[in-house]
């Protein structure tokens, strides 16, 4: 980050004061679509009327900024004082990729490093006035997720996304716990690559198999919050930075604003009417 212009002066935000909201996306491996998940639920978020930001921290895979559609011209700018993420599609972004332009560049960073970035994405960006913030965390349990839930005093709760294959299954057991040592929600599970709906017959095939979100559901007595199909269409868009809860078919739509609604009845279920 240090051969860009911005140069970061460990600014204090008061606890995020302006942020009503911050959530993170994570799973227990690698491979499951996490920030797929986090780019549509922010996107979905928007489109329900809130004011949202997306941070990403997953620092050897930052993709969010691609899959949300940010070109080379979507950095942060410096207003006085104040380091500013740009808008791209109506959410607020931050990304290490951001400060890292050369394409296929490798970001070789030990834990500290890391850690300093994320301490510095919570206190040196401005985020403005926020419903919420996204924050897209890599897989597993290590420095990064660490250090943003030993951080916030604030934090109303985790997504973990897993598929519904038994190794996937394994390592989110791991994440549930993770939180569950740190003393914090989890809201619920995301399933994705659910099934596979063929375009002719319609018939669903469980390619990665069945239920394996709801057999941790009921071990865990959380919610399944969504159940996202496997799509060449979804993988298409992401790949093109046209995210589906914008760009896709209405059933491709209809998951991550399921999701969405399901997030804002339970962050927001004690706030004044």
């Amino acid at each position: 980050m240090a051969d860009k212009k911005i140069q970061f002066n460990l600014l204090n935000q008061d606890d995020l004061k302006n942020i009503k909201h911050i959530i993170m996306v994570m799973s227990g491996k690698g491979g499951v679509g996490k920030s797929t998940i986090a780019v549509n639920l922010a996107v979905a978020l928007s489109l329900e009327g809130r004011k949202v930001g997306l941070m990403d921290i997953d620092m050897h895979g930052p993709n969010v900024m691609r899959m949300l559609g940010g070109t080379e011209k979507d950095h942060p700018y410096q207003v006085g004082e104040k380091i500013l993420p740009p808008e791209v599609n109506g959410i607020k972004v931050i990304s290490v990729s951001q400060f890292v332009p050369e394409s296929g560049k490798p970001i070789v960073w030990r834990g500290p490093i890391k850690t300093g970035t994320i301490k510095q994405f919570f206190n040196d960006i401005e985020w403005e006035d926020l419903d919420y913030l996204v924050i897209d965390a890599p897989p597993g349990t290590g420095d990064e997720p660490l250090t943003v839930m030993q951080m916030l005093k604030r934090f109303d709760g985790a997504i973990i996304v897993t598929t519904p294959s038994e190794v996937s299954k394994d390592d989110v057991e791991r994440a549930i716990n993770f939180f569950t040592v740190m003393n914090k929600k989890v809201l619920g599970l995301v399933e994705n690559m659910a099934y596979f709906e063929c375009p002719n017959c319609h018939t669903k095939h469980y390619i990665f198999g069945k239920n394996g979100a709801k057999s941790l559901a009921e071990k865990y007595n959380l919610p399944i919050l969504a159940e996202i199909p496997i799509s060449e269409e979804i993988r298409t868009n992401m790949d093109n930075g046209k995210p589906a809860a914008y760009f896709g078919k209405p059933e491709h739509v209809a998951p991550y604003v399921q999701l969405a609604k399901k997030v804002i009845a339970e962050v927001e279920k004690d706030e004044e009417k």
